[in-house]
């Protein structure tokens, strides 16, 4: 079974490799994200989909520890063919940017050829990004349509709507059950098991 691996250890890529780039909080990971990825390798000439947990956000939401955001992606991801984890962000360090990030890839990466997986829903907040149009360039955007968003020129929904907020209070609270459909089962066992999003 093809496993999600580090970046680093990866094999080199093919000429012309075609790779989708997924980055986000992933705090924690659902089931959304996890058919993002799906969907954008069945439907879009992408020979992989990288998937990259931001180290620390830019407009500063407080997230769970990065080791743990990372580890959690892997068991979201880990049974996906095609599908790799990358720990890069914390290798950059700092606050996240995605053209950064970009732009690293592409130097570490020349015969890569990228897109910029997004989920709709942040369509209305690209004003705030850093030199969008730069990131366009180099990854230019794939959007996949979330239901409930109806922004302009969004994509017909294709995932389901899932509040990360309702997740993590239900995490928090021990409510397990009210979102055991909506997390993979074993991030749930884990952020549970880590303690993560409980209440003080």
């Amino acid at each position: 079974m093809a496993r999600a691996t580090d970046e680093r250890s990866a094999p080199a890529a093919a000429s012309g490799h075609r790779v989708a780039v997924f980055g986000g909080s992933f705090n924690p990971p659902h089931v959304a994200h996890v058919l993002a990825a799906v969907y954008v390798l069945s439907t879009e000439p992408v020979d992989e989909v990288l998937v990259v947990p931001v180290y620390r956000h830019p407009f500063a939401k407080e997230l769970a520890p990065f080791e743990d955001r990372l580890v959690m992606c892997r068991l979201a991801f880990a049974w996906i063919p095609r599908v790799r984890v990358s720990s890069v962000e914390r290798e950059l360090g700092g606050e996240s940017l995605t053209l950064r990030t970009l732009e690293h890839l592409a130097a570490q990466h020349p015969d890569w050829s990228m897109r910029l997986l997004l989920g709709a829903d942040v369509i209305a907040d690209l004003s705030k990004w850093h030199r969008f149009d730069r990131i366009e360039a180099i990854a230019p955007p794939l959007f996949v349509g979330r239901a409930g968003v109806m922004a302009e020129g969004a994509p017909e929904p294709m995932l389901p709507k899932i509040s990360s907020t309702e997740v993590r209070d239900a995490i928090g609270s021990g409510e397990i059950e009210r979102v055991e459909k909506l997390v993979p089962r074993e991030v749930l066992a884990y952020a549970a098991e880590r303690g993560l999003y409980r209440r003080s």
